[in-house]
């Protein structure tokens, strides 16, 4: 069966990107005009959500979310696994709350996606530089401290055993306890299957619903005294739960 459906898959594969791609050069301009000004950045996040519903919905990809807890009224982490490229132009049409990513600092040389990390709307993270991850976890608490969320991917990439995580980086455990900013875990359940990374013509990728399960909060005032390695370990298997449910070990 898979030599029947992998034609279909790279097919939708390449509508994806073809779409993906186009539509964002057609909105290139408007984003151009407003990250030069970060007043303008509210209104960036709301068309980068708009932009993100369209393109899902033209693709046929939907999302079916489990809450298991209310959403903090004060900023958080948001800490989702990452499986696939898909995660974060889903994480857009999920938190309509405005919400700043810390990503790679690869991402500053692409061209064109490479202004959403240039002009200051996101927070790219130097992560071979000790110096450079330290200043970018001031940016994020600066971040924190004017109301915003900010959302850290722990795995710090794209592993390429997804569903099954890579161990996670300490930064944003460390952020919660300095700064007591609650994290709300996330489990992408299926975006790898959706659009796994890799080779176009060899790996996963088709339209249907993104599977997601948004946990309940979990407050640093807990874990004072049993420090990073602890939340960093209790994250890690609430995260994990969900797709050892699907996938087993």
């Amino acid at each position: 069966m898979h030599y029947v459906w992998q034609p279909l898959r790279v097919l939708w594969k390449f509508w994806f990107f073809t779409t993906f791609v186009s539509s964002f050069i057609i909105l290139y301009p408007a984003f151009y005009f407003l990250f030069q000004k970060r007043s303008r950045f509210y209104a960036a996040y709301n068309l980068m959500r708009v932009w993100s519903y369209v393109l899902t919905t033209i693709c046929g990809l939907w999302t079916e979310i489990e809450e298991r807890g209310d959403l903090p009224k004060t900023p958080y982490i948001i800490c989702p696994n990452h499986g696939s490229y898909l995660d974060i132009i889903i994480m857009y049409r999920v938190f309509s709350r405005y919400s700043v990513f810390m990503g790679k600092a690869e991402i500053l040389t692409w061209p064109l996606f490479g202004i959403f990390f240039t002009k200051g709307m996101n927070i790219p993270v130097n992560r071979k530089n000790p110096k450079g991850a330290h200043e970018a976890l001031q940016v994020a608490k600066a971040e924190l401290a004017k109301g915003h969320n900010v959302i850290i991917f722990p795995e710090g990439t794209i592993p390429q055993t997804a569903p099954k995580m890579r161990a996670f980086k300490n930064g944003a455990f460390k952020l919660a306890l300095e700064e007591n900013i609650p994290i709300v875990p996330m489990t992408f359940v299926n975006n790898w299957r959706r659009l796994q990374a890799g080779a176009v013509l060899k790996q996963l990728g088709g339209a249907g619903p993104s599977r997601i399960v948004i946990h309940a909060p979990v407050y640093p005032k807990d874990y004072e005294q049993l420090g990073v390695v602890r939340l960093k370990q209790d994250i890690f298997e609430t995260i994990e739960e969900p797709l050892k449910r699907h996938y087993g070990d």
